[in-house]
């Protein structure tokens, strides 16, 4: 009887995009369940991946003695004295491209990012929706001859807090509302002031927990927290693997085009964002979520959306375009799901 074969998957940042690999992964050991992976990852997002069976992380030091060309020839000699037998580059950069060179002789395959069909979008030749990043991670496997079907996925369970998040959260009958306000761009956030808007309403019934990070993002989350009864700033005060384990119990998480977004999909959750100048046709919407869960600024009045991929370019005056997605939007939209919530 053949041994199982040992995959390497390569997916180094960021957390969105790490966070998209793991409903993939979970989809593949299902499906494959004799195939070993090892999953070269930054050590920050190990706790992502503790779920997985068959699933064994390896951290690289790339800021020390993986640095560099040489560092990344050591990580290579340490990544193949794993036995592998192929390797599945979800992230296609110039550091996996170097290792790819160390890996020579062994079966590599790498991500096609569509980066052609991504250009037509954003200056406006074609506007469709493109191939999800989820099934663009999935495609890396079938190259490898893998089949793999993301059309039914599960979940893991929801977790048990440890006592010292239950006395941060404190228990009631509530429904819980995971909000993270915040993005690797401004130009992807929702204006605060709306967004106090929708913390204001939702917190007259419901417990609202806010996620961020950063000190002047904490400073902005304390304040709502000490402004309106039943929200709890989060940010800074429990570890990943906490801030995980409360995600598992929410029963609705609202985000921007951002990672809290896709760690909340990844976890089985119901998740609504709220897109400023990017748009959903990218690819990079939260996995498993219905159309309608993305609230989106308004294209007869910015045009231009999406005026990037990541969010990073746009007009001056395209900075604050989720302006005409009201408030009450955005709460029928939370409320409707808590309604029809199981």
């Amino acid at each position: 009887m053949p041994k199982p074969k040992h995959i390497l998957v390569i997916r180094l940042s960021a957390m969105g995009d790490v966070a998209m690999s793991v409903p993939v992964l979970r989809a593949f050991i299902q499906q494959h369940p004799n195939v070993k992976v090892t999953v070269l990852t930054r050590d920050f997002f190990k706790p992502f991946f503790r779920d997985l069976k068959n699933v064994t992380i390896f951290s690289p030091d790339l800021n020390g003695k993986h640095k560099g060309f040489l560092g990344l020839y050591k990580l290579s000699k340490e990544l193949k004295s794993l036995s592998i037998d192929e390797v599945a580059d979800l992230h296609n950069v110039l550091r996996t491209k170097i290792i790819k060179f160390f890996f020579f002789g062994k079966t590599f395959k790498q991500i096609d990012k569509g980066r052609e069909e991504k250009k037509a979008l954003v200056v406006g030749q074609k506007f469709e929706q493109l191939k999800t990043t989820h099934e663009r991670y999935a495609d890396v496997f079938r190259k490898l001859g893998y089949t793999i079907n993301l059309s039914n996925p599960n979940f893991p369970e929801q977790k048990t807090l440890d006592q010292s998040t239950q006395d941060l959260i404190k228990k009631d009958n509530k429904n819980w509302i995971g909000i993270a306000p915040f993005a690797q761009y401004q130009s992807k956030m929702y204006p605060l002031d709306l967004l106090e808007r929708v913390i204001f309403e939702l917190s007259k019934s419901n417990k609202i927990l806010l996620f961020g990070g950063g000190k002047k993002e904490v400073k902005i989350l304390n304040a709502f927290q000490d402004k309106y009864s039943n929200v709890i700033n989060l940010a800074g005060k429990l570890s990943l693997s906490q801030e995980l384990d409360v995600i598992s119990n929410l029963d609705v998480m609202l985000a921007m085009d951002s990672g809290n977004a896709h760690i909340a999909a990844m976890l089985g959750k119901k998740v609504v964002t709220i897109w400023n100048v990017t748009h959903p046709f990218a690819g990079f919407s939260p996995f498993n979520q219905p159309e309608d869960y993305c609230l989106l600024s308004n294209r007869s009045q910015f045009p231009l959306i999406p005026t990037s991929i990541y969010g990073n370019k746009f007009p001056e005056n395209y900075k604050e375009a989720s302006r005409t997605i009201a408030p009450d939007t955005v709460i029928k939209k939370i409320d409707f799901i808590l309604a029809n919530n199981k």
